[in-house]
């Protein structure tokens, strides 16, 4: 198979979602760079905006960054008026985010911002084409969140798995010799 082929096969469908979601988020980013926001705080304001009450941890793990990275961007964000950080309750040891009191215009303008990279992200397709990839990755969305945290792999991947591990091992070992001779 021609790598052409390959490329429009269901095998690098994921590679494709997470380029396109690369291209979109880096849009995005030079868009609100103008306005002087960073996506990170944007995700924040987005993210609070739709669940209002979540733990640190918890909003750390939807960003896909470290806790401490966005206890960084908290402090800012709070000295700012954007978010605030209230006392769990339940959780002597945790904080609860919310929106604070001077962000309404700069989540707006997130949206705002939002709205006008997906608009230049599907102007090639017609209404029909963009429910229907709305409606399809809803459902793949539905499909992923369903699934059960992996627990092991079958046996066909058990055993990749170890001749991966070899070449690797062979390759750090390889790498490291080079590196000695430099």
């Amino acid at each position: 198979m021609s790598i052409e082929a390959q490329n429009r096969s269901p095998r690098s469908l994921g590679f494709l979602v997470s380029d396109v979601a690369r291209l979109w988020g880096k849009r995005f980013e030079q868009r609100a760079k103008l306005v002087g926001l960073t996506r990170a705080q944007c995700k924040v304001l987005g993210y609070l905006g739709r669940r209002e009450g979540i733990n640190q941890a918890g909003l750390a793990e939807l960003m896909e960054i470290e806790p401490i990275t966005l206890v960084r961007l908290l402090d800012r964000m709070g000295e700012a008026g954007l978010v605030e950080r209230r006392s769990d309750p339940a959780d002597r040891r945790a904080y609860r985010l919310y929106l604070g009191p001077n962000s309404g215009p700069i989540l707006a303008t997130a949206l705002e911002i939002a709205e006008e990279t997906r608009q230049e992200a599907l102007a090639d397709l017609t209404p029909v084409e963009t429910a229907t990839v709305w409606n399809l990755f809803e459902r793949i969305h539905a499909s992923l969140s369903g699934l059960e945290p992996l627990s092991g792999v079958g046996p066909k991947l058990a055993a990749r798995a170890d001749e991966v591990a070899d070449e690797v091992d062979a390759t750090d070992s390889g790498y490291e010799g080079r590196r000695s001779d430099n």
